[in-house]
């Protein structure tokens, strides 16, 4: 499990995620899935092209089949930047949508499809950055849900600006919408007749949602926002009953027009004082 939490604002598109990973194992009594682990240091932002300022961001499956989902993203990192590559981007002429079709095509039908027993866990891949010579970023988003997995989804265009935010949403939504995910189900079992359903949220939501993201918003600050988003959930997660299925560090990067892609927060596997050559971002 994970939280994940994207800021979009005009001058930047923030992407923020926890590092927990979760091994879930059958029941042997039930076949009921369970959790048998929870591993701290799990990656789940990574850039998606050196040098231009498109991210992504993961939460679901950790895997699909035998390979992380952070190897599988070097790996189609590496196609993008390889120049003799036909997925090669080229920085003067390139899409967000596009980048997204590609990442869709390689980990649903040249991975995922090729599995013998398919998992039928969700799998999300979020998009985000600025098409080539445009102002505002763009953020996309491909789901495998129960073995399929329909075209990119645009989640937030040039012109939207908003919190986005998946995995385990539940601390988040309570702070940004006023109100527990599981307030639906709540209002149908006292009655409230399905039909009725989305009026009804919508008009709680009218009166119950915290205003905390302006589009003119610094940088520094919708950074800021994105961290506490997921420091939150990391805390409310602790202390409910069960394994601890978000937290381990944050890790933050942010995409901008002018500066490309950055990191602002992120762990290594390695000592950096060791390693004085390498680069600081995935």
């Amino acid at each position: 499990m994970t939280v994940c939490v994207a800021v979009k604002v005009h001058d930047c598109i923030v992407f923020a995620a926890d590092s927990a990973s979760s091994l879930i194992e059958s029941s042997l009594d039930d076949g009921r899935p369970l959790i048998a682990n929870v591993y701290s240091h799990g990656n789940k932002v990574f850039n998606l092209r050196k040098g231009l300022p498109i991210a992504a961001m993961t939460c679901g499956m950790g895997n699909i089949g035998p390979i992380s989902i952070s190897t599988l993203a070097k790996d189609l990192r590496a196609r993008f930047t390889a120049e003799d590559d036909e997925w090669h981007i080229d920085p003067k002429n390139y899409t967000i949508e596009q980048v997204a079709n590609r990442a869709r095509t390689f980990f649903f039908e040249e991975h995922f499809q090729k599995l013998e027993d398919k998992p039928q866990s969700e799998f999300q891949f979020w998009i985000a950055g600025n098409c080539a010579k445009e102002m505002h970023g763009e953020i996309w988003r491909i789901q495998i849900v129960n073995g399929e997995c329909s075209e990119p989804e645009c989640l937030a265009g040039k012109d939207e600006f908003d919190i986005l935010y998946d995995g385990q949403p539940e601390a988040i939504n309570r702070i940004v919408n006023g109100y527990s995910q599981f307030l639906p189900n709540a209002l149908l079992d006292i009655g409230l007749l399905p039909e009725n359903l989305d009026a009804v949220l919508t008009h709680i939501e009218s009166r119950t949602r915290a205003p905390l993201i302006s589009p003119a918003m610094p940088v520094q600050d919708a950074i800021a926002l994105a961290n506490f988003l997921v420091e939150t959930t990391k805390a409310y997660v602790r202390f409910l009953p069960g394994a601890d299925t978000v937290g381990g560090e944050t890790d933050i990067c942010v995409v901008t027009k002018h500066e490309g892609f950055k990191w602002i927060k992120r762990k290594h596997h390695f000592d950096r004082k060791l390693n004085p050559l390498e680069a600081d971002y995935v």
